[in-house]
């Protein structure tokens, strides 16, 4: 059993499905505040709008680009950071009562626990600043994602959506199917959006930097709306198989999602996860 935590934080990126935020208003209404545990919503900006917006830097997201002489490429990823990790990390030092830019005294951290589970024991990693010290939970149970699913279930949360933005490019074929078939909407969002940047980010053509090729958000380097989304891919496939073995009932093809210290795009894998602070 473990300890209860002193807060649960958020990091909204202002882009993730309705699902998603849904999910968080359940876990705040049912669980965390009857637990006594505050949710901190913390966010650095709209990563959709401010992509879009020609006076806003823009701290960019990973995009597939088609070079003007057919060579594939891809863009430079600072979302994670800038979205994710920024955010949490400017909450975490103004609850310690040392807001930037003060000096954390020596001694002075948070616990912060991280979701990985054992199947992805690789991407636990310490803190890169001494004010926080990661924990790994999960891991230290020896809870497997399996486990987590059927823990999740048994609290009737077996619905638990992944937690990404809408438009990651990091997503799989199965991700994008899904949102195409069960969220018209969105689906029209995420069209709209990977046409408006087909020559990058708006700030960056503004400032005269335009982008020489093409980008994308699918990896065939084609519109959205015309990308081969129905293909199963071997990865899914394999994913699929281990699901039929394993009763994995989270698992529909690849998982795709975003945690701020385990990003699926460092080696598109997947852990679902989030955290707690103990002080």
């Amino acid at each position: 059993m473990l300890p209860k935590v002193d807060y649960a934080i958020f990091a909204d990126t202002g882009w993730e499905p309705r699902s998603v935020y849904d999910h968080l208003d359940r876990l705040e209404r049912e669980i965390a505040k009857p637990a006594g545990i505050p949710v901190l919503r913390v966010s650095s900006g709209n990563i959709r709008d401010d992509a879009l917006n020609p006076d806003h830097r823009f701290a960019s997201m990973l995009l597939y680009i088609l070079n003007k002489d057919g060579r594939p490429g891809m863009t430079r990823r600072q979302c994670t950071g800038e979205y994710k990790v920024k955010p949490i990390k400017k909450k975490i030092r103004d609850l310690l009562g040392y807001p930037y830019p003060a000096r954390v005294p020596k001694g002075v951290f948070v616990e912060q626990w991280i979701g990985i589970s054992t199947d992805e024991f690789h991407r636990a990693k310490d803190a890169d600043v001494k004010y926080m010290r990661n924990r790994h939970p999960l891991i230290d149970m020896g809870w497997s994602r399996s486990d987590c699913v059927r823990y999740l279930t048994s609290l009737d949360l077996a619905d638990t959506p992944k937690s990404s933005c809408l438009g990651c490019p990091f997503h799989g074929n199965a991700q994008w199917r899904s949102i195409r078939d069960s969220s018209p909407a969105e689906w029209e969002d995420v069209v709209e959006f990977d046409a408006a940047i087909r020559k990058g980010n708006a700030r960056a053509n503004a400032t005269g930097n335009r982008l020489l090729g093409e980008a994308f958000l699918h990896r065939s380097r084609v519109p959205l709306d015309q990308a081969p989304i129905d293909h199963v891919t071997a990865a899914e496939w394999a994913a699929l198989q281990q699901e039929l073995t394993d009763e994995d009932k989270l698992e529909q093809g690849v998982v795709d999602g975003c945690s701020p210290w385990a990003c699926r795009g460092d080696a598109e894998a997947v852990q679902q996860g989030d955290f707690g602070l103990t002080a």
